[in-house]
């Protein structure tokens, strides 16, 4: 009810704007959003609404390219699917540069980057969470939506937005950003026979989640001041 109160009062005030959503439940939270710009603003394709992923991308970056004695910012991984456990799915065989690993070495690399909010809950046995990660990737992303909309060329991030492009009505893939906020979605090019298993599972997973915010959206009713 808090994000959905948020959304309907920025629309109110503010119908151009740009809504960048980094709270979880993501997968469920951005199809709220996306139903109630869609019954009181007029923008219905939702090119402004953005779920926030690039901390998924900033993690199998990390991952894959520590696996290969890499820096983080020298290696590129599409993220798609959405934005907890099973719903990740990072295309490692996108990868730019490209890269390889051993099937089991790679499964374990999926798994980890699925994980990682986990891990790092345990390695602060409870008493912390991903504050600063969230907060770099947020940081990375609106920096990236706002040199976009000051007319820098060729900007691309992954994001969890509305998508005709995909299996779910809603999905995490890269897209080209611009002044008026998605400007194209980016082809993802044919992914091997092991990547879409795992899509297969974020799929039926992530369907779940989407009907779920769908479903409440639907029941919304803003607060009364």
């Amino acid at each position: 009810r808090v994000h959905g109160d948020i959304v309907h009062a920025g629309i109110s005030v503010a119908p151009d704007a740009m809504f960048c959503i980094v709270t979880n439940p993501i997968n469920s939270v951005i199809p709220v959003a996306g139903e109630i710009i869609k019954r009181h603003s007029e923008h219905k394709d939702l090119r402004r609404l953005f779920g926030i992923t690039t901390l998924d991308a900033v993690r199998a970056s990390t991952f894959i390219a520590e696996a290969k004695g890499l820096e983080g910012r020298q290696i590129t991984v599409p993220v798609i699917g959405g934005h907890s456990g099973l719903t990740i799915v990072p295309l490692i065989s996108q990868s730019i540069p490209r890269v390889s690993f051993p099937v089991a070495e790679r499964e374990e690399l999926i798994t980890r980057i699925q994980n990682a909010g986990s891990e790092i809950l345990e390695s602060k046995a409870g008493y912390g969470s991903s504050t600063l990660c969230i907060a770099y990737a947020a940081t990375r992303f609106i920096r990236a939506l706002l040199s976009a909309m000051g007319g820098r060329q060729g900007v691309v991030e992954c994001a969890f937005v509305k998508s005709d492009h995909a299996e779910c009505e809603y999905f995490a893939s890269p897209v080209m950003l611009g002044r008026n906020g998605i400007e194209e979605y980016m082809e993802v090019s044919t992914i091997l026979e092991f990547e879409y298993k795992y899509l297969q599972v974020a799929v039926r997973e992530l369907s779940k989640r989407i009907k779920k915010g769908v479903d409440f959206a639907k029941t919304y009713q803003p607060s009364k001041p």
